[in-house]
Protein backbone atom coordinates (compact mmCIF):
# COMPACT_ATOMS: atom_id res chain seq x y z
CA UNK A 1 0.00 0.00 0.00
CA UNK A 2 1.93 3.75 -0.79
CA UNK A 3 2.27 5.98 1.25
CA UNK A 4 -0.78 8.08 0.03
CA UNK A 5 -3.33 5.06 0.35
CA UNK A 6 -2.07 4.46 3.93
CA UNK A 7 -2.81 7.99 5.49
CA UNK A 8 -6.30 7.40 3.54
CA UNK A 9 -6.60 3.76 5.61
CA UNK A 10 -9.15 3.89 8.63
CA UNK A 11 -10.15 1.13 11.17
CA UNK A 12 -12.88 -0.89 9.42
CA UNK A 13 -14.24 -4.17 10.04
CA UNK A 14 -14.84 -7.30 8.15
CA UNK A 15 -18.45 -6.89 8.13
CA UNK A 16 -17.83 -3.23 6.39
CA UNK A 17 -15.83 -4.39 3.49
CA UNK A 18 -17.50 -7.66 2.67
CA UNK A 19 -20.61 -4.60 2.33
CA UNK A 20 -18.13 -2.70 0.23
CA UNK A 21 -17.49 -5.28 -2.11
CA UNK A 22 -20.75 -5.97 -2.52
CA UNK A 23 -21.51 -2.56 -3.39
CA UNK A 24 -18.78 -1.55 -5.25
CA UNK A 25 -19.73 -4.71 -7.87
CA UNK A 26 -23.31 -3.55 -7.73
CA UNK A 27 -22.43 0.03 -8.65
CA UNK A 28 -19.84 -1.57 -11.55
CA UNK A 29 -22.37 -4.23 -13.09
CA UNK A 30 -26.30 -3.91 -13.10
CA UNK A 31 -26.30 -7.69 -13.27
CA UNK A 32 -25.23 -8.20 -9.73
CA UNK A 33 -28.43 -9.01 -7.41
CA UNK A 34 -28.24 -9.76 -3.74
CA UNK A 35 -30.80 -11.70 -2.03
CA UNK A 36 -31.50 -13.67 1.00
CA UNK A 37 -33.70 -13.63 4.08
CA UNK A 38 -33.73 -10.61 5.61
CA UNK A 39 -30.98 -8.91 3.54
CA UNK A 40 -33.03 -5.66 2.43
CA UNK A 41 -34.35 -3.64 5.12
CA UNK A 42 -32.56 -4.52 7.70
CA UNK A 43 -29.26 -5.43 6.51
CA UNK A 44 -29.17 -8.72 6.78
CA UNK A 45 -28.67 -10.56 10.68
CA UNK A 46 -24.63 -9.52 10.70
CA UNK A 47 -26.27 -5.94 8.78
CA UNK A 48 -23.43 -7.04 5.75
CA UNK A 49 -25.72 -5.66 3.36
CA UNK A 50 -26.73 -2.58 5.25
CA UNK A 51 -27.27 -0.04 2.92
CA UNK A 52 -27.68 -1.95 -0.12
CA UNK A 53 -31.36 -1.45 -0.55
CA UNK A 54 -31.89 1.71 0.16
CA UNK A 55 -28.66 2.66 -2.48
CA UNK A 56 -29.61 0.23 -5.25
CA UNK A 57 -33.32 -0.37 -4.69
CA UNK A 58 -35.30 -3.53 -3.49
CA UNK A 59 -35.13 -5.20 -6.95
CA UNK A 60 -31.27 -5.79 -6.43
CA UNK A 61 -31.30 -6.25 -2.92
CA UNK A 62 -34.24 -8.29 -2.12
CA UNK A 63 -35.71 -9.62 0.49
CA UNK A 64 -37.04 -13.40 0.40
CA UNK A 65 -39.49 -15.79 2.05
CA UNK A 66 -37.57 -18.39 4.65
CA UNK A 67 -37.40 -21.01 1.73
CA UNK A 68 -33.23 -21.35 1.27
CA UNK A 69 -34.07 -23.88 -1.40
CA UNK A 70 -36.31 -21.27 -3.35
CA UNK A 71 -33.84 -19.05 -2.87
CA UNK A 72 -31.07 -20.70 -4.39
CA UNK A 73 -33.67 -21.83 -7.37
CA UNK A 74 -34.50 -18.57 -8.05
CA UNK A 75 -30.70 -17.41 -8.27
CA UNK A 76 -29.74 -20.43 -11.21
CA UNK A 77 -32.69 -19.07 -12.93
CA UNK A 78 -31.50 -15.49 -12.47
CA UNK A 79 -27.72 -16.79 -13.17
CA UNK A 80 -28.84 -18.92 -16.28
CA UNK A 81 -30.58 -15.77 -17.91
CA UNK A 82 -27.64 -13.48 -17.53
CA UNK A 83 -27.72 -12.35 -14.31
CA UNK A 84 -25.30 -12.85 -11.06
CA UNK A 85 -26.69 -13.34 -7.95
CA UNK A 86 -25.12 -12.92 -4.41
CA UNK A 87 -27.31 -15.18 -2.69
CA UNK A 88 -26.81 -15.00 1.27
CA UNK A 89 -27.63 -17.93 3.73
CA UNK A 90 -28.14 -16.59 7.30
CA UNK A 91 -26.86 -18.88 9.05
CA UNK A 92 -24.34 -22.21 8.20
CA UNK A 93 -26.42 -24.95 9.00
CA UNK A 94 -29.74 -22.95 7.50
CA UNK A 95 -27.89 -23.58 4.38
CA UNK A 96 -28.80 -27.11 4.40
CA UNK A 97 -31.99 -27.25 2.63
CA UNK A 98 -30.72 -25.67 -0.21
CA UNK A 99 -28.28 -28.27 -0.87
CA UNK A 100 -30.23 -30.23 -3.12
CA UNK A 101 -30.34 -27.44 -5.42
CA UNK A 102 -26.32 -26.53 -4.60
CA UNK A 103 -25.40 -30.45 -5.76
CA UNK A 104 -27.85 -30.89 -8.61
CA UNK A 105 -27.64 -27.98 -10.49
CA UNK A 106 -25.26 -25.30 -9.31
CA UNK A 107 -22.31 -27.41 -9.34
CA UNK A 108 -23.33 -29.41 -12.54
CA UNK A 109 -24.67 -26.55 -14.91
CA UNK A 110 -21.77 -25.67 -16.43
CA UNK A 111 -20.06 -29.17 -16.86
CA UNK A 112 -23.63 -30.04 -18.23
CA UNK A 113 -23.92 -28.23 -20.70
CA UNK A 114 -20.10 -28.67 -22.09
CA UNK A 115 -19.35 -25.10 -20.69
CA UNK A 116 -22.05 -23.47 -22.86
CA UNK A 117 -23.80 -21.98 -19.70
CA UNK A 118 -22.02 -21.38 -16.59
CA UNK A 119 -23.96 -20.15 -13.57
CA UNK A 120 -22.33 -17.30 -11.85
CA UNK A 121 -23.74 -17.47 -8.54
CA UNK A 122 -22.22 -16.72 -5.43
CA UNK A 123 -23.42 -18.55 -2.37
CA UNK A 124 -22.19 -16.63 1.07
CA UNK A 125 -22.21 -18.33 4.32
CA UNK A 126 -22.01 -16.95 7.95
CA UNK A 127 -20.25 -20.38 9.20
CA UNK A 128 -18.18 -20.97 12.23
CA UNK A 129 -18.23 -20.72 15.96
CA UNK A 130 -16.93 -18.36 18.40
CA UNK A 131 -20.03 -15.79 18.66
CA UNK A 132 -21.75 -18.39 21.17
CA UNK A 133 -24.52 -19.51 19.22
CA UNK A 134 -26.38 -22.42 19.90
CA UNK A 135 -26.52 -25.56 17.59
CA UNK A 136 -27.32 -25.04 13.89
CA UNK A 137 -25.69 -21.42 13.98
CA UNK A 138 -22.31 -22.38 14.38
CA UNK A 139 -21.63 -25.09 11.93
CA UNK A 140 -18.81 -25.82 10.04
CA UNK A 141 -19.83 -27.38 6.77
CA UNK A 142 -17.19 -26.66 4.46
CA UNK A 143 -16.19 -30.59 3.93
CA UNK A 144 -19.74 -30.52 2.27
CA UNK A 145 -18.73 -28.16 -0.79
CA UNK A 146 -15.19 -29.17 -1.02
CA UNK A 147 -16.76 -32.54 -1.38
CA UNK A 148 -18.46 -31.08 -4.81
CA UNK A 149 -16.67 -31.04 -7.77
CA UNK A 150 -17.59 -27.78 -9.53
CA UNK A 151 -17.52 -25.24 -6.29
CA UNK A 152 -15.22 -22.72 -5.53
CA UNK A 153 -14.78 -22.93 -1.75
CA UNK A 154 -12.90 -19.71 -0.16
CA UNK A 155 -12.95 -18.42 2.96
CA UNK A 156 -11.31 -14.74 4.44
CA UNK A 157 -9.30 -14.05 7.23
CA UNK A 158 -8.19 -10.47 6.89
CA UNK A 159 -10.18 -7.49 6.20
CA UNK A 160 -8.39 -6.91 2.99
CA UNK A 161 -9.36 -10.35 1.78
CA UNK A 162 -12.72 -10.26 2.45
CA UNK A 163 -13.02 -7.27 0.07
CA UNK A 164 -10.75 -9.37 -2.50
CA UNK A 165 -11.86 -12.28 -2.24
CA UNK A 166 -15.74 -11.48 -2.55
CA UNK A 167 -15.30 -8.91 -5.10
CA UNK A 168 -12.69 -12.09 -7.33
CA UNK A 169 -16.19 -14.52 -6.53
CA UNK A 170 -18.87 -11.66 -7.58
CA UNK A 171 -16.85 -11.58 -11.16
CA UNK A 172 -16.22 -15.66 -11.14
CA UNK A 173 -18.38 -17.43 -14.29
CA UNK A 174 -17.89 -20.47 -11.76
CA UNK A 175 -20.05 -21.14 -8.97
CA UNK A 176 -18.66 -19.72 -5.47
CA UNK A 177 -19.61 -20.89 -1.98
CA UNK A 178 -17.96 -17.82 -0.01
CA UNK A 179 -17.56 -19.06 4.00
CA UNK A 180 -17.53 -15.61 6.06
CA UNK A 181 -16.22 -16.55 9.49
CA UNK A 182 -19.22 -14.89 11.75
CA UNK A 183 -15.92 -14.79 14.69
CA UNK A 184 -14.27 -11.73 12.32
CA UNK A 185 -17.23 -9.91 11.14
CA UNK A 186 -15.76 -7.46 13.88
CA UNK A 187 -11.84 -7.97 13.62
CA UNK A 188 -10.56 -4.84 12.62
CA UNK A 189 -7.70 -3.14 10.24
CA UNK A 190 -6.84 -0.29 8.71
CA UNK A 191 -7.80 -0.69 5.13
CA UNK A 192 -9.01 2.46 2.92
CA UNK A 193 -12.36 0.95 0.61
CA UNK A 194 -11.72 3.66 -1.92
CA UNK A 195 -8.05 2.30 -2.60
CA UNK A 196 -8.33 -1.16 -1.60
CA UNK A 197 -5.51 -3.38 -1.71
CA UNK A 198 -4.25 -6.16 -4.08
CA UNK A 199 -7.51 -8.80 -5.01
CA UNK A 200 -6.89 -11.68 -3.13
CA UNK A 201 -6.97 -14.32 -6.03
CA UNK A 202 -8.82 -17.38 -5.72
CA UNK A 203 -6.85 -20.50 -5.58
CA UNK A 204 -4.00 -19.13 -3.78
CA UNK A 205 -2.86 -19.45 -0.40
CA UNK A 206 -0.75 -16.83 1.18
CA UNK A 207 2.19 -17.32 4.30
CA UNK A 208 0.82 -15.08 7.22
CA UNK A 209 3.30 -15.78 9.11
CA UNK A 210 7.21 -17.12 7.87
CA UNK A 211 9.18 -19.77 10.26
CA UNK A 212 11.53 -22.63 9.85
CA UNK A 213 10.64 -25.49 12.94
CA UNK A 214 7.15 -26.25 11.57
CA UNK A 215 3.66 -25.02 9.42
CA UNK A 216 0.43 -24.34 10.69
CA UNK A 217 -2.02 -25.02 7.70
CA UNK A 218 -5.23 -23.20 8.50
CA UNK A 219 -7.99 -20.56 6.85
CA UNK A 220 -10.91 -18.90 8.35
CA UNK A 221 -11.38 -18.36 11.82
CA UNK A 222 -8.67 -20.37 12.68
CA UNK A 223 -6.03 -17.87 11.36
CA UNK A 224 -5.78 -15.77 14.34
CA UNK A 225 -5.88 -18.65 16.72
CA UNK A 226 -2.78 -19.96 14.58
CA UNK A 227 -0.91 -16.29 14.58
CA UNK A 228 -1.40 -16.33 18.65
CA UNK A 229 0.12 -20.14 18.46
CA UNK A 230 3.34 -18.92 16.61
CA UNK A 231 3.94 -15.88 18.99
CA UNK A 232 3.35 -18.09 22.02
CA UNK A 233 5.45 -21.19 20.51
CA UNK A 234 8.81 -18.46 20.66
CA UNK A 235 8.71 -19.19 24.38
CA UNK A 236 9.42 -23.02 23.40
CA UNK A 237 12.24 -21.72 20.92
CA UNK A 238 9.74 -22.80 18.03
CA UNK A 239 9.71 -20.68 14.85
CA UNK A 240 6.11 -21.26 13.47
CA UNK A 241 5.25 -20.40 9.45
CA UNK A 242 1.35 -20.00 8.99
CA UNK A 243 -0.45 -20.61 5.35
CA UNK A 244 -3.36 -19.09 5.40
CA UNK A 245 -5.27 -20.97 2.64
CA UNK A 246 -7.91 -18.63 1.81
CA UNK A 247 -8.89 -20.85 -1.22
CA UNK A 248 -10.41 -24.34 -0.29
CA UNK A 249 -11.08 -25.38 -3.61
CA UNK A 250 -9.02 -24.99 -6.17
CA UNK A 251 -5.84 -25.82 -3.19
CA UNK A 252 -2.93 -24.16 -4.19
CA UNK A 253 -0.52 -26.97 -3.63
CA UNK A 254 2.52 -24.91 -4.70
CA UNK A 255 2.09 -22.46 -1.29
CA UNK A 256 1.67 -25.08 0.97
CA UNK A 257 4.11 -27.32 -0.13
CA UNK A 258 6.98 -24.97 -0.56
CA UNK A 259 6.29 -24.03 3.40
CA UNK A 260 6.24 -27.69 4.50
CA UNK A 261 9.57 -28.96 2.35
CA UNK A 262 11.13 -25.90 3.95
CA UNK A 263 10.15 -26.89 7.62
CA UNK A 264 9.87 -30.57 7.46
CA UNK A 265 6.90 -30.49 10.09
CA UNK A 266 2.63 -29.29 9.57
CA UNK A 267 -0.20 -29.23 11.51
CA UNK A 268 -3.43 -28.58 9.57
CA UNK A 269 -5.85 -26.57 12.07
CA UNK A 270 -9.61 -25.69 11.96
CA UNK A 271 -12.86 -25.35 13.41
CA UNK A 272 -14.53 -28.28 11.30
CA UNK A 273 -14.59 -31.97 12.71
CA UNK A 274 -11.68 -33.86 12.74
CA UNK A 275 -13.20 -37.22 11.21
CA UNK A 276 -14.44 -36.41 7.40
CA UNK A 277 -13.22 -33.26 7.52
CA UNK A 278 -10.90 -30.82 5.32
CA UNK A 279 -7.86 -31.69 7.58
CA UNK A 280 -8.05 -35.57 6.06
CA UNK A 281 -7.64 -34.25 2.53
CA UNK A 282 -4.94 -31.49 3.25
CA UNK A 283 -2.81 -33.85 4.95
CA UNK A 284 -3.10 -36.42 2.75
CA UNK A 285 -2.01 -33.83 -0.05
CA UNK A 286 0.75 -32.74 1.64
CA UNK A 287 2.34 -36.45 2.93
CA UNK A 288 1.62 -37.61 -1.40
CA UNK A 289 3.64 -34.35 -2.03
CA UNK A 290 6.20 -33.59 0.74
CA UNK A 291 6.86 -37.40 2.07
CA UNK A 292 10.42 -37.33 1.60
CA UNK A 293 10.64 -33.67 3.44
CA UNK A 294 8.83 -34.74 6.25
CA UNK A 295 10.41 -35.16 9.92
CA UNK A 296 7.16 -36.20 11.68
CA UNK A 297 3.40 -37.00 10.75
CA UNK A 298 1.47 -34.18 9.85
CA UNK A 299 -0.50 -33.91 12.42
CA UNK A 300 -4.52 -32.28 12.71
CA UNK A 301 -5.88 -30.21 15.53
CA UNK A 302 -10.02 -29.74 14.96
CA UNK A 303 -13.66 -29.57 16.54
CA UNK A 304 -14.44 -32.76 18.46
CA UNK A 305 -16.42 -35.31 15.88
CA UNK A 306 -19.91 -33.95 18.02
CA UNK A 307 -22.87 -31.84 16.84
CA UNK A 308 -21.87 -28.59 17.96
CA UNK A 309 -22.02 -27.81 21.88
CA UNK A 310 -23.89 -25.39 24.07
CA UNK A 311 -22.54 -22.18 23.81
CA UNK A 312 -20.90 -22.58 27.37
CA UNK A 313 -18.92 -25.27 25.70
CA UNK A 314 -17.68 -24.02 22.64
CA UNK A 315 -14.36 -22.58 24.50
CA UNK A 316 -13.67 -26.54 24.69
CA UNK A 317 -14.44 -27.58 21.67
CA UNK A 318 -12.88 -25.04 19.52
CA UNK A 319 -9.10 -25.57 18.46
CA UNK A 320 -7.34 -23.44 20.35
CA UNK A 321 -3.57 -22.20 20.90
CA UNK A 322 -3.00 -24.61 23.52
CA UNK A 323 -4.12 -27.46 21.48
CA UNK A 324 -2.00 -25.90 18.36
CA UNK A 325 0.99 -25.80 20.40
CA UNK A 326 0.28 -29.47 21.58
CA UNK A 327 0.64 -30.68 18.75
CA UNK A 328 3.47 -29.10 17.65
CA UNK A 329 5.35 -30.01 20.88
CA UNK A 330 3.98 -33.79 19.57
CA UNK A 331 5.78 -32.98 16.08
CA UNK A 332 8.81 -32.71 18.14
CA UNK A 333 8.92 -35.68 19.82
CA UNK A 334 8.08 -37.59 16.96
CA UNK A 335 11.17 -36.15 14.96
CA UNK A 336 13.23 -36.75 17.69
CA UNK A 337 11.99 -40.24 18.87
Amino acid sequence: MSTATARQAKPATMAQALQRAMRDAMAEDPAVHVMGEDVGTLGGVFRVTDGLAKEFGEDRCTDTPLAEAGILGTAVGMAMYGLRPVVEMQFDAFAYPAFEQLISHVSRMRNRTRGAMPLPITVRVPYGGGIGGVEHHSDSSEAYYMATPGLHVVTPATVEDAYGLLREAIASDDPVVFLEPKRLYWSKADWSPDAPAAVAPIGRAVVRRTGRSATLITYGPSVPVCMEAADAAEAEGWDLEVVDLRSLVPFDDETVCASVRRTGRAVVVHESTGFGGPGGEIAARVTERCFHHLEAPVLRVAGFDIPYPPPMLERHHLPGVDRVLDAVARLQWEAES
